[in-house]
């Protein structure tokens, strides 16, 4: 009978029982704010880096977590079970599926990196429903096929209000000659497919509102959805308005509202967020 470990990096968005609940194992990024290191979410919390983040002078450096603390992470499980799955977020955004590639090269154990093309909550859907079926004793291969199946029924809109951070960090270097010019640009990303791409830009918060309300009918239309996640950097305002909006036309669907993670906050900068949710 098979026996899964499900592991995940540092950008997912899970709660602290989600995680003990599960039996998740987590592999911590790091992060660099003017000279000094941390361990993202061992020595500074999400909202403690935010606050850092804002006071700093030069934008924070995010690493993909080491081949050591891979193989820490794995050597914590217990040798009763058989594999071990790590389920990481988009290489659109870190490199870190290439490290645990790397990982599976080195370790005896069986290990399999998955890209899962998405972050954060999104992130969390994946993991979270390899971890259920694990606990059922389901196969490598029919937890591949369901977490492929969450995948492909995925949705990630994103709202930034200040495009220095994604510039600066390259995510959106292809744009960075039309977009840096322009004062004042908010933009709707959208992350599919292993691609960060902009699915709306105009001048002041208005462009982000319109859009969402888009979004906001397209959820209202769908029948199917499992959960949705609203993550966000710093500012609660526009936030609690989606909530209120959610909890109107779709009361009944689970809803995690959280600070998003340091790699996501230091590329989206102040004022972001981002919704997401999947379909059956």
């Amino acid at each position: 009978m098979s026996k899964v470990k499900i592991i995940t990096d540092s950008s997912v968005q899970l709660t602290e029982e989600e995680i003990k609940e599960n039996n998740i194992g987590v592999v911590p990024l790091t992060i660099e704010i003017d000279g000094n290191t941390y361990t993202d979410g061992v020595d500074i919390s999400r909202t403690e880096f935010v606050k850092e983040m804002d006071s700093s002078k030069e934008l924070p450096k995010t690493s993909q977590p080491s081949i050591g603390t891979f193989m820490e992470v794995i050597d914590a499980v217990p040798d009763d079970y058989t594999d071990i799955l790590s389920l990481n977020m988009t290489e659109a955004i870190s490199g870190t599926i290439n490290a645990a590639r790397q990982v599976s090269t080195m370790t005896d154990r069986n290990f399999e990196a998955i890209d899962t093309q998405f972050t954060d909550r999104a992130l969390a859907f994946q993991v979270l429903t390899a971890a259920k079926l694990a606990k059922a004793g389901k196969s490598v291969d029919e937890i591949k096929e369901a977490i492929n199946n969450v995948r492909d029924h995925t949705y990630l809109y994103m709202g930034v209000t200040s495009i220095e951070n994604i510039l600066r960090g390259g995510r959106l270097s292809r744009f960075a000659g039309t977009l840096s010019t322009l004062l004042n640009l908010n933009l709707v990303l959208t992350l599919k497919n292993n691609s960060l791409d902009i699915a709306k830009r105009g001048r002041g918060r208005k462009t982000i509102e319109k859009y969402m309300k888009n979004v906001m009918a397209e959820i209202k239309e769908l029948k199917n959805i499992k959960a949705i996640g609203i993550s966000y950097v710093d500012s609660m305002d526009y936030v609690n308005e989606l909530k209120a909006q959610l909890q109107e036309i779709v009361p009944d669907v689970p809803l995690l509202i959280r600070v998003t993670s340091p790699v996501i906050a230091t590329h989206a900068g102040s004022g972001a967020f981002a919704i997401e949710f999947y379909t059956e």
